[in-house]
């Protein structure tokens, strides 16, 4: 009899073990009903939708190149939780995606973005399709003026959002994230968690 009930109590913690959430750093977004796919241009000219980095992981940032802070240093983040991931981080895909198309041309996306990593790439579209795009991914955005007309800056969200493999939409990474925390979920997404 005790040979039974320790059985069942051995798979009955299996079973609630291989239940439990994944256990992510950041908020765990699975399931959410937006931020589906993007119709955008890299900064070496070719197209882009999500479909193409199907089977890695993707994390998705939204800024701009003449930020002062936010823009740089998350991508700075990102970058050191790569080198964390070691081999594996072949295996994700980082995409900077302009809210300032006026002032980021691909030729500048295409000196800014790699400099932080050379795998990174950099996204655009004209004003309309990052309005668009902005609001499938509800992220927000404003222009605040400047001394001069180009010298605007813009106010925006600081989130990253993380794909996993299969292109589902899964984290929300806050800015300040620790890059380990970042790596720690990024491996569990690489794993199928």
């Amino acid at each position: 009899m005790k040979t039974l009930s320790a059985l069942i109590l051995c798979f009955t913690l299996l079973l609630t073990a291989c239940s439990e959430p994944p256990g992510f750093k950041s908020t765990d977004i699975s399931g959410a009903d937006w931020g589906k796919d993007f119709a955008l241009t890299d900064h070496n000219g070719a197209p882009r939708r999500l479909a193409d980095f199907r089977g890695k992981v993707v994390l998705v940032f939204f800024g701009y190149t003449q930020c002062p802070d936010v823009c740089p240093t998350t991508l700075a983040s990102v970058r050191d939780a790569l080198g964390l991931i070691g081999e594996d981080a072949s295996r994700v895909q980082v995409l900077f995606i302009t809210l300032d198309p006026a002032r980021d041309s691909a030729e500048l996306l295409a000196q800014y973005v790699p400099a932080f990593h050379p795998s990174f790439l950099g996204l655009r579209g004209d004003e309309a399709a990052t309005a668009k795009l902005a609001k499938e991914f509800r992220v927000f955005y404003s222009k605040q003026a400047g001394t001069t007309p180009d010298s605007y800056s813009i106010d925006h969200s600081t989130g990253s959002y993380v794909f996993d493999p299969q292109g589902r939409l899964r984290l929300l990474i806050r800015h300040g994230e620790m890059p380990g925390n970042v790596a720690a979920d990024v491996k569990l997404l690489l794993a199928g968690k």
